[in-house]
């Protein structure tokens, strides 16, 4: 997508579910033994992670930058940065205000 508040909307609604079921998940899993089951999850979480990510904030830029359009590819990942700082800095700031608890 070349809308970069969609692009950081996203992987922040992303970040929202991945922090969801790290937060609620144990409630509902079963307790018990250890198995070599946990750190596969979490590697391949890891590396969903990072390909979705990836997807979200590099594919069209790099695209661009491909296609000869340098300018506009900078601009795109500059400005999804920029916006998906500003979501981080809001959550920071309802952090450290109480808002969010």
């Amino acid at each position: 997508m070349k809308n970069p508040i969609a692009n950081a909307g996203l992987a922040f609604i992303y970040i929202v579910l991945i922090s969801s079921l790290f937060f609620y998940g144990p409630k509902y899993m079963p307790t018990g033994e250890d198995t070599i089951l946990a750190p596969i999850a979490m590697l391949s979480l890891f590396v969903l992670s990072t390909a979705v990510m990836g997807f979200l904030f590099i594919s069209q830029p790099l695209q661009m930058y491909l296609d000869g359009d340098k300018k506009s590819a900078l601009k795109l990942f500059l400005q999804t940065m920029l916006v998906f700082a500003i979501i981080v800095l809001i959550i920071f700031v309802l952090l450290i205000a109480g808002f969010i608890k």
